[in-house]
């Protein structure tokens, strides 16, 4: 059986984490590779209810999505998880419990992701309609060290999913 692994692609909202994710999904599940997606947003609605914004309830969420990711990991699936998880420690605590894990640092400057906003969230959170949002008023901690940085604001999907591709062939043959 094929080692698992997690990539964990974290971002502010709008970077370009869920695109990422779909984008590398399908370049590997066409080499027949196990793949599979976590939302974040998907996952908060079907294991996530009751849970807030808190951090608290944050940080929970992000531990729930990461023992899903681990169970699956454990068995041999590639993992792509897109998820804010803004808290560096949460991330730390999740990479911990999985082993095999990468951090892809889905990078666009804060203007950049309210231009790209569809849901209209930025415009609700500066209107204070959404209190604690994260980038706004509520803090997104910039992964330190992450394996892959991509930089949505200056490459194109395809280049950040080749970036993405190459690294997971270099570090895992991931043929």
């Amino acid at each position: 059986m094929r080692q698992g692994l997690t990539l964990w692609f974290t971002g502010l909202s709008g970077a370009g984490k869920t695109t990422l994710n779909v984008a590398v999904r399908d370049r590997l599940a066409a080499r027949g590779l196990a793949v599979e997606s976590l939302d974040g947003d998907e996952v908060r609605r079907h294991l996530g209810r009751g849970l807030g914004f808190s951090k608290e309830d944050r940080d929970e969420n992000i531990r729930r999505i990461g023992y899903v990711a681990s169970l699956l990991t454990r068995h041999g699936v590639i993992v792509l998880v897109s998820a804010i998880s803004p808290y560096r420690v949460v991330r730390k605590e999740v990479r911990a419990m999985i082993g095999h894990f990468v951090e892809v640092y889905v990078n666009a400057p804060l203007d950049v992701c309210e231009h790209r906003d569809v849901k209209g969230l930025y415009r609700k959170a500066r209107a204070g309609l959404l209190p604690g949002f994260t980038g706004i008023d509520d803090p997104y901690e910039e992964p330190i060290s992450p394996e892959i940085e991509c930089r949505t604001d200056r490459e194109s999907v395809d280049q950040s999913v080749d970036k993405i591709v190459r690294y997971l062939e270099d570090r895992f043959n991931c043929q």
